[in-house]
């Protein structure tokens, strides 16, 4: 295990490196695999397409690892398909990251290993699981969690009975220290299927999260995230991460991403003091502003200058999993400043990258583009006043330290005293 500090400390070190550098502490998100046992209409990889499954070789992805790290690189994430599929191979890989001074290690599940909470051996499989993954330097394990309705979820992923098994399980896991996170993909189905219309308006979505958040926060879960749509218009011919589809349950058109992103932003203060929320509002406003035809008001994606996807099929580097017409090679041979990828783009909503983007960018604008900064603090105070808000909200958080469980305390500023 490495040393634990301060993410406080943390942090100041962070932003010290970004004023002397201008650049954004690297951020690596591996495919490590994309086979998958869940049925998800909102994915590619669910267990029913039928296309060569691959897995990424283990020591290949440990020497990714080692120049990630002498890169800089201040966050990694294994993603999938199902990582869990490949759990001790994670746990290996997390464990070398975190000897290599990476700090910020995720990964997530589908949660298929919770079912069957009513079998005798539950508990004692759930410790050993926990058990597992406590003693490796992960951060924040995802769970998803595509609706706040149960049935619709569990028929969603093709997981009967999950989601009382994550119920069950998630104190368990806190006993040891380790406090999982709840991630939902936005879809149409989000608040069940009985609500599916032609047109979601704003009373929808804003209800839906108000939902979602409390379902969550009563199962267990103390940190939670929001995926934006990702569906398979537009450059998904291009994307080589298969987390994308054509499937309706996941189409959203720009006027409902104006209320969809205006909701979720409206909703989050009402939650604050109950379950660490991940997203941060001041993107959500930057994505606002996309819709309504300011981009000159937002943040291009820093995908290819600091933020790189590896998909399973070749181990190859990408700005980002939706660009892929733009194979930078092999990450562990790639140059610290990559050549032809530093081109403006704001071509998808993927959170992953386009929230730190935002969350980063007043700091990176100061070191390098100072004209920048103070036009766009001129035109649209409203970002900055979100972004200062994000930036008291994250440190009232830990900086969602998935090893540290929520301090009522720290979070009692937050209270919204109107939740509808």
């Amino acid at each position: 295990m490495t040393e634990r500090i301060s993410p406080v400390r943390e942090a100041l070190k962070v932003t010290g490196r970004l004023l002397a550098s201008g650049r954004i502490p690297g951020q690596l998100i591996v495919q490590y695999t994309d086979r998958c046992n869940a049925t998800c209409p909102q994915c590619g990889m669910r267990v029913g397409n039928d296309f060569t499954r691959t897995t990424l070789a283990e020591q290949r992805v440990a020497e990714m690892i080692r120049h990630a790290a002498q890169q800089g690189v201040a966050a990694l994430s294994f993603t999938g398909g199902e990582p869990f599929l490949c759990l001790d191979e994670i746990c290996r890989l997390a464990t070398l990251a975190g000897d290599q001074q990476i700090r910020y290690i995720r990964t997530g599940t589908n949660g298929y290993l919770f079912r069957n909470a009513e079998r005798a051996d539950f508990a004692d499989r759930m410790k050993a699981l926990a058990d597992k993954l406590a003693a490796t330097p992960l951060r924040n394990i995802w769970v998803s969690i595509d609706s706040s309705d149960v049935a619709t979820h569990e028929q969603m992923r093709g997981l009967p009975g999950v989601i009382k098994g994550v119920e069950k399980a998630l104190p368990i896991f806190a006993e040891r220290g380790v406090y999982l996170s709840a991630n939902l993909g936005i879809n149409r189905y989000f608040t069940g299927r009985d609500k599916d219309r032609e047109q979601l308006d704003y009373p929808f979505f804003r209800g839906g999260f108000d939902r979602f958040y409390r379902f969550v926060a009563d199962l267990g879960f103390t940190i939670a995230n929001v995926c934006y749509p990702m569906h398979g218009d537009d450059n998904s011919n291009q994307a080589v991460y298969a987390a994308t589809a054509s499937d309706r349950v996941v189409y959203f058109s720009a006027e409902e991403k104006l209320n969809l992103f205006q909701a979720l932003s409206d909703a989050i203060p009402a939650h604050r003091e109950k379950i660490r929320i991940f997203t941060p509002r001041c993107s959500l406003h930057a994505l606002l502003q996309q819709y309504r035809g300011h981009e000159e008001l937002t943040t291009p994606c820093r995908g290819g200058r600091d933020y790189f996807f590896v998909d399973s099929r070749t181990g190859h580097s990408y700005p980002c999993g939706y660009r892929g017409e733009e194979d930078l090679g092999r990450f562990e041979e790639m140059p610290s400043q990559p050549c032809g990828v530093a081109q403006p783009c704001r071509r998808c909503d993927w959170e992953c990258f386009r929230d730190p983007t935002e969350l980063f960018s007043p700091l990176i604008d100061l070191r390098t583009a100072p004209g920048r900064l103070a036009r766009r603090l001129w035109k649209d105070r409203d970002f900055y006043r979100l972004w200062r808000e994000d930036l008291r909200y994250y440190r009232a958080c830990d900086f969602f330290d998935g090893r540290r469980n929520l301090n009522p305390e720290t979070l009692r500023p937050w209270r919204n005293p109107v939740l509808p």
